[in-house]
């Protein structure tokens, strides 16, 4: 039986051409090379000769496909920036290596911490608290001392020598003398408990460490009811007319009653005979200035028996009247 027309022209149309394939070969199958295609370098000509317009043609094989380009993969890519920074900047790398053998911070210990609280005091004066910044007034603390107790009981001694205080002229005086009277004062109430005296040591202080009538005013004006109360006796040792005029001119704010217990002594001997002097810390340049105004002292007193005796021996002796014998 014959076969339809329509089937045997698609079988006669198909004759001499291969089968279409029913799957891809996979790279490196079939043939296929797996070689990256080469671009050959074009002609590149040197001559000096060659016109200007010339170095800008382009050759007519230079055929190139943007797809068939050997491209770098990742891992080209990672390393190409691992070096980029080399190219640079060539110090970059040792610079890094200094970073890296750089020396550790050190650990902030727990004695380093309490070294630095010891900087710093909290205090409660007038049921106010206040901060002191110790280390600022460090060189300063010797200001004031327990000189022990007099009578019977805890009847405290506080000693204040004015030669411990700062000079006036220092960049930071009135930050220091804040913090130093917030010393004292705290201070203070911590050594009493019950009746007390003050020895104020005036001696020896030149006039750019005394305390201003100000800074004087308010250590009064700031000390608990309880202190003025208990305070007995304020003695003066080698009182200056300075002192003597500060004193005066703040009489109108301080009360009778503690006007009345200021006393001025002129040396260390008349001191003794008021307190026991076994605890009391007596500075030497004190010392050396008591010494010096006893010399003085007797000095005068020498000049003044001498003086006296030639002018007794100076005035004429009465001469009996003849008439009279």
């Amino acid at each position: 039986m014959d076969q339809p027309p329509e089937r045997k022209m698609s079988a006669e149309g198909t004759e001499g051409r291969p089968a279409p394939p029913t799957s891809l070969p996979l790279q490196g199958q079939g043939g296929v090379s797996s070689q990256r295609k080469k671009l050959s370098a074009p002609h590149i000509s040197l001559s000096l000769d060659q016109s200007e317009d010339d170095l800008f043609d382009t050759p007519d094989d230079l055929d190139i496909n943007v797809d068939d380009l050997d491209t770098p993969d990742e891992a080209d890519l990672l390393d190409y920036t691992d070096h980029e920074m080399d190219w640079e900047e060539p110090q970059a790398s040792s610079r890094t290596s200094a970073k890296e053998t750089a020396e550790p911070i050190p650990p902030y210990t727990a004695e380093e911490e309490r070294q630095d609280a010891k900087l710093w005091r909290t205090v409660v004066i007038g049921e106010q608290e206040h901060r002191i910044n110790m280390k600022s007034i460090e060189p300063y603390q010797k200001v004031i001392s327990h000189g022990g107790y007099y009578g019977n009981g805890a009847n405290a001694i506080i000693v204040f020598a004015a030669c411990f205080l700062p000079d006036s002229d220092r960049e930071d005086y009135h930050e220091v003398m804040e913090n130093l009277f917030l010393y004292v004062i705290s201070t203070l109430e911590l050594m009493v408990a019950e009746d007390y005296m003050i020895v104020y040591l005036n001696g020896a202080t030149p006039h750019r460490r005394m305390p201003g009538l100000g800074w004087l005013k308010r250590c009064y004006q700031m000390i608990d009811r309880r202190l003025r109360k208990n305070l007995k006796s304020f003695i003066i040792v080698h009182p200056s007319w300075f002192i003597r005029t500060v004193l005066a001119i703040t009489r109108p704010f301080i009360s009778s009653k503690f006007s009345a217990k200021i006393k001025y002594v002129n040396s260390l001997a008349e001191l003794e005979e008021l307190i026991p002097m076994e605890y009391v810390h007596i500075p030497e340049c004190i010392i050396k200035l008591d010494e010096e105004l006893r010399e003085a002292a007797e000095n005068s007193k020498i000049n003044n028996f001498l003086q006296g005796t030639e002018v007794s021996a100076a005035q004429p002796v009465a001469q009996p009247d003849a008439s009279s014998s």
